[in-house]
């Protein structure tokens, strides 16, 4: 065990990323499993990767499906307890964007052991464990690995009438996007590594990612609504393509109506990012035209990976003014008409 008398390491300084920005790049994930075969065999597996959802959909009869996902990764804080309380958020936010209720989670835990005390990793599965519990979703069980770096996430499971799933499939040209949350958290997390974000910035980023994406559960079958994702690790241009691509559709973003956190979009203009909003771009520039201007943090900001992001949303114009007050009802005032879904190639464009 680490000696009593000399400081345990910060987290992040044990991880070479952070949250979502350590995912793998789109187009390199892409590369990997392009000879691999999706799932076969049973009819009653309805989703898999095919269309790049959040979740594998399981139908158990004709009135319930079972949503399964799992997310994990290294710290994008310091503190242990927050650490673990952004992970679950962020796994279960994956079941909530396909419109499922959560039921159980399992825990994946891979420590640094002799670098970080029993304490320490107490308290990063305690955080975990009262997000889960929050959300209707008691962590039964998990697997634990001797890692060389702290990695932290869960499994998650959830239920759903199979006629009410949100997939990328589903939506549909005339659409509104609404995007749940600002953008932000990838430049707040590479400040925060920096040493130079500030007490206020560090709590709003704290804030966001520990906000359960519940409204998902409450979207499902509301009549108008055809589509939903979460905006991850990819960024907004990334899940975005995800979507288009899966419903055929071209996405159309009105940049100046994104919503950003005000502190990330100043430490933006000076010079902040991660490198992951690199290649996230690099992943979609073939597949996104960009109409108008964008300066060089603009484009970051757009591509900036998303740990425990927002839940972004394809429904009918007439569904909107529902949709933004289901928002706002579990807390998440910040929610945004962004842009809309046309007919066209599938793609995204900036204007």
């Amino acid at each position: 065990m680490p000696d009593t008398q000399t400081p345990e390491p910060l987290l992040t300084s044990l991880a070479h990323g952070g949250g979502c920005g350590c995912k793998l790049a789109p187009n390199v994930l892409a590369d990997i499993l392009s000879e691999m075969p999706l799932a076969l065999g049973s009819s009653d597996l309805i989703v898999d990767a095919a269309t790049s959802d959040d979740a594998a959909v399981y139908r158990v009869n004709e009135t319930t499906a079972l949503v399964a996902t799992t997310d994990f990764f290294t710290p994008i804080v310091d503190d242990p307890h927050t650490f673990g309380r952004i992970a679950a958020t962020n796994a279960l936010s994956d079941v909530f964007a396909m419109g499922a209720k959560p039921i159980f989670s399992l825990a994946i835990v891979g420590m640094p052991i002799g670098k970080i005390s029993n304490e320490t990793i107490r308290a990063i599965l305690a955080g975990g464990q009262s997000v889960a519990e929050t959300a209707g979703a008691p962590i039964a069980g998990g697997h634990s690995i001797d890692a060389a770096e702290p990695i932290y996430g869960l499994v998650a499971l959830g239920l759903v009438h199979p006629d009410k799933l949100l997939l990328n499939s589903g939506a549909r040209p005339g659409d509104v996007l609404i995007l749940g949350k600002p953008l932000g958290v990838g430049i707040y997390s590479a400040a925060l590594k920096r040493g130079i974000i500030d007490d206020a910035d560090y709590a709003e980023m704290i804030a966001s990612t520990t906000r359960l994406n519940t409204p998902g559960t409450d979207l499902a079958g509301m009549v108008g609504v055809h589509a939903a994702t979460d905006v991850t690790g990819f960024g907004l241009l990334g899940h975005l393509s995800e979507m288009c691509r899966g419903a055929g559709l071209t996405g159309v973003v009105e940049a100046d109506r994104v919503p950003v956190f005000d502190g990330a979009r100043r430490l933006a203009e000076a010079g902040v990012k991660t490198g992951a909003s690199g290649r996230n771009w690099d992943s979609v520039r073939t597949s996104v035209t960009i109409q108008r201007p964008l300066s060089a943090p603009e484009l970051d900001i757009l591509c900036d990976p998303q740990t425990s992001g927002g839940l972004l949303v394809s429904c009918s114009p007439d569904a909107a003014q529902n949709v933004l007050a289901t928002f706002e009802r579990h807390g998440h005032i910040g929610a945004t008409i962004i842009g809309r879904m046309e007919a066209g190639t599938a793609g995204v464009h900036v204007v």
